[in-house]
This record gives structure tokens, C-alpha cells and sequence, in this order.
């Protein structure tokens, strides 16, 4: 194969800003250690802010949206890894700055690449994708700032995106008692069968009120940010954590220090994407042991090929998603 479909987006000089699928040449692909033959990408909010042409995460064109990619090993020059190795990669510059997911090959620095934990599939790996390493890495810096099971429920923000679905998963899997907040009033019964115990509307917890509340939940997996952090944080137990990785709901929040210094709240940031190599892939054997969500299936919205990116990328920037789209690149199993 000398032609390769990718979904690409370009920018010319004055501005023309172009999306679609295209045949482009192997050459084109940027160089690197090691060639992947993709065959499962994942569509997160970051692509979908790449098919635009004012998302401004996409640092140089043309590019290759997809921060997430799971294949095998066509060709490699790295120590670590061969030929016919399944591997995965989520994060660093992937599909910003680097032809990403959503083309049939790519090819990477090694150090970008993890391999395939034995447990998971191609397909169950990029179900979980940023999303569910992002919820993992959260998981770990609860656990890591002292949460238990026993210290009592977990609030999870977002609860129908990618973030919130494999996090309140994630967390009902090891025992912990669940509070999902979603805005939408029919996911009651997805989000029940994630593992959440408790659903509240997340017009509720963003309401104006005091800059203490009563102490509600020992933790909270916030992927959503924005106006309701505060309210977040003004509910938590004693000595609880707020786990914070994304900003659906906002860039920006004003809150009082009232939390942090009258109740020993913390505040942990989580970056996935330049998560150091050793942790990600720690936290991806776990993504296929203690960590994998029973219910991972039914996390896909939906499973679509490379042309029906379009559709897709434009419902995952109205909001209108609950779960993950899979993106089948090969167009068969693995």
C-alpha cells in the first residue's frame, strides 16, 4: 500500500480551512521510529475541535486528527518494539501535531506507543482511548491523595461523555458508592447501568449557594469544569479531593478558598497528555485488570469507518453524545 485514506484538515495562508477524507501518500507521514497500521481511533472532544477551523488545538497543517490509535507494528527501528507488536498510543502531540489516529497507517516516535496489555483487544483499548486513560489517571490520584471505598460516595461530573462514563465505571467496579451528574434526563438508566448509584441533574449542582455546603461526597472525577467547580468543591468531605481534567462546561471559575483551608480540600489537576511513560503504562495494565469496566461496551455510541467522520465529529461538539464513537480505520476485527 503506497496510498493511505486519511481524514485530513488543512489551512491555507488566507484562511480556507478544508476537512475530508483523503488518499495520501506513505511519504507523507511525518518520520518516525516506528509504523503502526491502525486499525481502531476514538473520537474525543480535542478531534472534533480539530475539524474546525477555530478550535485552535491544531498546531500545523495539514494534519491528521485522532489523539487515539490502537494497531500493529508494520515497521520499527525501537528497541522495544517489532514488527506484529499491538500497541496503542493516546496523547503526547498525536493528532495536533503529528498525523494522528485517523488514518490507516501512522507512524511515531516509540516512546509515544504502549503495548497492548494482555486483556484488552485493539477494539476494547480504543473504547477506553484518552477517555478512559484519563479516567484511570484520575482514579489514581484519588487513590494516591488517600481515597478508600469506605470514605464514602464519589461524585462524577459529565457523566455520559467518555471522562465521567468510564470514571463512575471505573470507580462502581472497585466498590465505591457513585453520584453521576448529567444534564440529560434520559441517561438515567446508562448511567445506572455503568455502575452509578445515584444520578443528579447537573442544573442542581451548579446552582448559586454558599462557599460551603454540606460535606456530600469524599471525592469528585470532574471532566467538565467551568461554573460548577466551585459548587463541586463546597461539597466535598474533609480532607476530599477534586480530580479536574477538562473544560467542557468552561475555561474559567471563581471560587472560595474556603474549601481548601477550612476543610483540607485538594485540588489535583490531571494531565493524560504528557503523562510520564512509565505511569501510562501502569495505569493501562490496570486498564485491563482492576480497572476495566464491565460494562465497557456499552460505552460505544456507536462504531463508524473513516467517512463517517463528518456526522459524528459534529454530534461530539454539540453534546449530543452519550458514550464514545469507535472509529473502525481497518474496517474489520481485531
Amino acid at each position: 500500500m503506497t496510498r493511505l485514506r486519511a481524514w485530513m484538515v488543512s489551512k491555507t495562508e488566507d484562511g480556507t480551512f478544508t476537512a475530508g477524507l483523503r488518499e495520501i501518500d506513505r511519504e507523507a507521514l511525518p518520520e518516525g521510529e516506528v509504523t503502526v497500521k491502525v486499525a481502531y481511533s476514538g473520537i474525543n472532544y480535542k478531534d472534533a475541535l480539530a475539524s474546525t477551523p477555530s478550535g485552535k488545538v491544531v498546531r500545523s497543517y495539514p494534519m491528521v486528527p485522532g489523539i487515539d490509535l490502537a494497531g500493529t507494528v508494520t515497521a520499527s527501528s525501537h528497541p522495544r518494539f517489532r514488527e506484529g507488536d499491538a500497541v496503542l498510543a493516546t496523547g503526547y502531540e498525536l493528532g495536533t501535531g503529528r498525523f494522528g489516529g485517523f488514518a490507516e497507517e501512522a507512524r511515531l516516535p516509540g516512546d509515544w506507543l504502549v503495548p497492548l496489555p494482555a486483556g484488552l483487544t485493539l477494539r476494547e483499548a480504543m473504547i477506553l482511548g484518552t477517555a478512559g486513560f484519563t479516567a484511570a489517571l484520575s482514579v489514581h490520584r484519588l487513590e494516591a491523595a488517600g481515597l478508600r471505598p469506605e470514605a464514602g460516595g464519589v461524585l462524577v461530573t459529565g457523566a455520559t461523555g467518555g471522562v465521567g462514563g468510564h470514571a463512575a465505571a471505573m470507580l462502581a467496579g472497585l466498590g465505591y458508592e457513585v453520584t453521576a451528574s448529567t444534564g440529560k434526563a434520559s441517561a438515567h438508566a446508562y448511567l445506572a447501568s455503568l455502575g452509578a448509584s445515584a444520578v443528579i441533574d447537573r442544573a442542581e449542582l451548579a446552582a448559586a449557594g454558599r462557599p460551603l455546603r454540606g460535606e456530600r461526597w469524599a471525592a469528585a472525577v470532574d471532566p467538565v469544569g467551568g461554573a460548577q467547580l466551585p459548587a463541586v468543591l463546597s461539597q466535598i468531605r474533609y480532607g476530599g479531593s477534586v480530580a479536574v481534567s477538562g473544560m467542557t462546561g468552561g475555561a474559567d471559575f471563581t471560587a472560595s478558598v474556603f474549601p481548601f483551608i477550612l476543610r483540607g480540600v485538594s485540588l489535583l489537576g490531571i494531565d493524560s497528555v504528557y503523562c510520564p511513560r512509565e505511569l501510562r503504562e501502569a495505569l493501562w495494565l490496570r486498564m485491563a485488570s482492576d480497572l476495566k469496566p464491565a460494562a465497557l461496551e456499552r460505552m460505544v455510541h456507536a462504531e463508524i469507518g473513516l467517512e463517517e467522520l463528518p456526522a459524528a465529529l459534529e454530534r461530539v461538539l454539540e453534546g449530543g453524545v452519550q458514550g464514545r464513537y469507535l472509529v473502525n480505520v481497518a474496517g474489520g476485527e481485531a
